[in-house]
């Protein structure tokens, strides 16, 4: 039982920091001027025009 007792106190402790950093990184990432432009240019795919195939 010590190796488990071991296993869920790093889990409680270094986990929830682990799970912490990982969300702060996909927040600063998810609002990046990089991923600002990908946002945009796929608002604006509905609005694009495109040639006709069959022509």
């Amino acid at each position: 039982m010590e190796t488990y007792d071991a296993m869920r106190h790093f889990a409680d402790s270094w986990g929830l920091v682990a799970m912490l950093l990982f969300f702060i990184a996909v927040v600063l990432r998810l609002f990046s001027a990089r991923a600002r432009k990908h946002a945009n240019e796929a608002a604006q795919i509905p609005f694009k025009t495109y040639p006709d195939k069959d022509a």
